[in-house]
């Protein structure tokens, strides 16, 4: 063990406002990972110096700029992107004035993320966000590179679950049926709001009527009847509208009641709050207004990820044959068996069974080219063995 620090800083001005940052690298060997789950994501990591334990590396996987928070994969390419002329020229101008834009907005989804990132004190929910920023300036640069997409939001289902781990998983499965339970209740509201505002549009609309000068007096006293049936009826509306909120704040209370009992505290404490926000989950949520490719779990971060690994390994463009096809269609096979898709995991599975005997007999005479692609072969199989007995099972 170590005090020393595990960082250096390396300075990069921001292409898209010009601000000098200096962003923390890791240095070589300042942690080691010594497991890993089927889907690749490290299982056990020891920091030479304890300090940063809790720190999950993938917080400083991609840079963010501290005024504008443009985001990128923190690699030599966007260290040197001064000397990347195809990007200054073909990309740079169109990505600023798209990044710039998105950040002006009233609600800006660019700004509310940047406005909460806290890596001292949320260290892996920062992490996640920095990746969806990530996401959203891919998304302005090159909606294309599905490649790069499906990375990132694999290391954000990885950031959930080392969020998860260690949790008893009673309490973490709860947790998520509560936080379902509290969106249902805020849509419920919404809409409750909104019969309210188009009850008062009718209620403009029958008054108008009565106030119109064009209109004779001869002609209003005899709609003065039905005058008085609109009223009524309105009154009546407004009356089961007003029961109906009532019951909205009942359902809050029970809501609150069940989250006490069943995680052993109140509203304020039952789910962990992240900032000024009642939970990280209910910012990530609140998020999917103003960009809808917003994991709320890991599980949605792995159905994203499924998604754009399925488009690159098709488009093929970014995916070079061998070992990385191995790996991707590996990759598509045990994160669709991840999220319950057991017949693309099995054609997946079955891809990268035959791909990978396939390279491995081309390249017999040559095992260090072939050990890659070995190892993700034997993960295939017997990931494949159990995505068969899960679909029997279930």
């Amino acid at each position: 063990m170590t005090s020393e620090s595990p960082f250096f800083l390396t300075k990069v001005e921001c292409p898209i406002c010009k601000t000098i940052n200096e962003y923390e690298t890791i240095k070589v060997g300042a942690y080691s990972e010594t497991d890993r789950d089927t889907d690749f994501c490290p299982t056990e990591r020891t920091w030479r110096n304890p300090r940063y334990q809790a720190y999950n590396p993938l917080l400083f996987f991609v840079a963010t700029c501290s005024n504008c928070f443009y985001t990128r994969e923190f690699n030599n390419r966007f260290k040197e992107w001064k000397n990347d002329s195809y990007f200054k020229t073909y990309k740079l101008k169109t990505v600023k004035e798209q990044h710039l834009e998105m950040l002006s907005g009233a609600d800006s989804v660019i700004k509310s993320i940047g406005a909460e990132l806290d890596a001292n004190r949320y260290p892996n929910e920062t992490a996640i966000l920095k990746l969806l920023l990530a996401v959203i300036d891919e998304n302005i640069s090159d909606p294309d590179n599905h490649l790069d997409l499906a990375r990132y939001y694999l290391r954000i289902a990885w950031l959930f679950r080392e969020m998860d781990r260690g949790e008893n998983p009673n309490i973490s499965t709860m947790k998520g049926y509560l936080g379902d339970v509290d969106v249902k209740l805020d849509s419920l509201r919404n809409s409750l709001n909104v019969v309210g505002e188009r009850l008062s549009a009718i209620e403009s609309a029958v008054t108008s009527q009565f106030e119109d000068d064009s209109i004779s007096a001869e002609m209003k006293s005899t709609l003065f009847p039905i005058r008085d049936k609109y009223n009524i009826e309105l009154a009546s509306f407004k009356e089961v509208l007003s029961v109906l909120d009532a019951k909205g704040d009942t359902f809050g209370d029970i809501i609150n009641e069940h989250r006490k009992i069943a995680l052993g505290t109140s509203e304020d404490g039952g789910v962990p709050g992240f900032r000024s926000h009642r939970s990280f989950y209910d910012f990530m949520n609140r998020l999917t207004a103003g960009f809808e490719a917003i994991p709320l779990n890991e599980m949605d971060a792995l159905r994203y990820s499924v998604e754009h690994y399925i488009k690159a390994f098709r488009d093929g463009r970014n995916i070079s044959k061998g070992n990385q096809q191995i790996q991707a269609s590996y990759l598509i096979a045990e994160l669709s068996r991840r999220i319950g898709d057991h017949e693309q995991a099995k054609d997946y599975f079955n891809t990268t069974i035959r791909t990978g005997q396939e390279f491995i007999y081309k390249h017999k005479g040559d095992p260090g080219r072939t050990a890659l692609a070995r190892k993700i072969l034997e993960l295939a199989i017997d990931q494949g063995r159990i995505n068969l007995a899960e679909v029997k099972a279930g």
